[in-house]
């Protein structure tokens, strides 16, 4: 798992330097088989360790390593969702947050559509009710959402987003990001959106 836990490392200290999350916010995990490497509670992406990575089972049962996130059911209940995922990314980016505060969102598809990317990279982006961060509910709730969607949005909180490969999830959060910042900065006036392949 040398690599895995390198790629960690190296995508964490990448997100922070770009401010797509600050301070100890946020986290990342791989599953490598029937294993998953998670980022450590309290740990800032910027200054990752590879060998302080949790390691947990699928059951989110910790194995080995420091304390895992104690956003870990979101991992858990994001591979049981999508079983052809191998990473996950949890952000507090600064845009995407903002508008998980917004009143009045599609829970069904929060993120408007308004660029190719958006709907090459992240799809759907349903709205995930406001609950305590580490509720485990909060990671059920995460599943029921990503069984239809491998991207979503944490109300008052921030954005899951999942992937065949790391790469994979962090480009969609980054595109995410830009969607929403897209969107703040459109405001109230009338857009035009891209339409989604059938």
């Amino acid at each position: 798992m040398a690599a895995e836990r390198t790629a960690i490392v190296r995508h964490g200290a990448s997100l922070f330097d770009r401010r797509l999350t600050a301070g100890r916010t946020g986290n990342i995990s791989v599953r490598v088989g029937d294993r998953i490497l998670i980022t450590p509670t309290g740990t800032s992406l910027g200054g990752l360790i590879p060998d302080e990575l949790a390691l947990l089972d699928l059951n989110g049962e910790h194995l080995d390593g420091s304390k895992p996130s104690k956003e870990w059911p979101i991992h858990v209940e994001t591979y049981r969702a999508r079983p052809d995922s191998h990473a996950v990314v949890h952000l507090h980016s600064s845009h995407a947050a903002a508008v998980s505060c917004l009143a009045g969102l599609d829970v069904a598809d929060c993120l408007p559509p308004l660029t190719a990317y958006h709907v090459m990279r992240v799809g759907r982006v349903p709205l995930v009710p406001y609950m305590p961060p580490g509720d485990p509910a909060l990671g059920e709730e995460v599943g029921r959402a990503m069984s239809a969607a491998h991207s979503v949005l944490l109300a008052n909180h921030g954005s899951v987003l999942a992937g065949k490969t790391l790469a994979e999830a962090v480009d969609a959060a980054e595109e995410l990001e830009e969607t929403a910042r897209i969107l703040l900065l459109v405001g109230d006036r009338p857009v035009s959106m891209v339409t989604y392949n059938p």
